[in-house]
């Protein structure tokens, strides 16, 4: 081989080098400069799991849901909207009268990443303050309605004492209505510490137990999202 040839191959082999180191580094930097405010599972090392469950509609499923808990001896919980919360009192007092957690989903379900901070703040205390009035506890934890949060939604939950909450699996069952579906979106890959997104559907109630029932029988222990956080809160 021509001594260019081996120059040639060696710049070539340190560019790849190179690249390779860029390339980790570049992953390295994405995942230390997340917010590590922002939580999308609890322990990993648990046989904890989290079927939470947003809510912005769907009282009569809310109290399905919560009876079919009640037979699988399960406790989850339950984001509530504020605006919904309002009108639904009884049923949030006996959401938290069956043992069961309530966090903050903001009161209007506004975009909140498209808010700055006063309004940020504003939403999450307007639910918060419901909450509190009515049952005379402080929630602690807050789901962003649709998901949608940036740095000062986060700074404005953390100031008002909130953990972020986001999810490890996400049903989709607000948009694809089929009990088959959500049930094998809330089931697959099931691991310790996953926080699984649900809202009070009709098709939902129709898969919850056989998703309760796959958990448990596959020996995990469906609980709130403050159990599978255990010391992250």
């Amino acid at each position: 081989m021509k001594k260019s040839q081996v120059v040639a191959n060696i710049i070539i082999a340190v560019m790849i080098i190179c690249l390779i180191a860029i390339t980790f580094t570049n992953v390295a930097t994405t995942y230390v400069s997340g917010d590590t405010r922002v939580i999308y599972n609890g322990d990993t090392k648990s046989n904890n799991v989290c079927f939470m469950v947003n809510v912005y509609e769907g009282a009569d499923e809310v109290r399905a849901m919560l009876d079919i808990m009640d037979l699988y001896n399960v406790k989850t919980t339950f984001f509530l909207g504020g605006c919904w919360a309002v009108n639904n009192l009884d049923l949030v007092k006996e959401i938290y009268a069956r043992g069961h957690e309530l966090g903050n989903h903001g009161f209007y379900h506004k975009d909140q990443d498209k808010l700055d901070y006063d309004a940020n703040v504003q939403e999450i205390n307007m639910c918060h303050q419901v909450i509190s009035k009515n049952l005379g506890i402080e929630m602690t934890l807050f789901a962003p309605p649709s998901g949608a949060y940036d740095v000062t939604t986060v700074d404005a939950a953390t100031s008002l004492n909130y953990k972020t909450i986001m999810w490890t699996h996400d049903t989709i069952d607000w948009r694809d209505k089929n009990s088959n579906i959500i049930f094998k979106r809330a089931t697959k890959d099931l691991s310790g510490g996953d926080l699984i997104l649900m809202h009070p559907t009709k098709q939902t109630v129709d898969a919850f137990a056989n998703i309760l029932a796959y958990a448990i029988n596959n020996d995990f222990n469906p609980t709130t999202v403050s159990a599978c956080l255990g010391g992250q809160i």
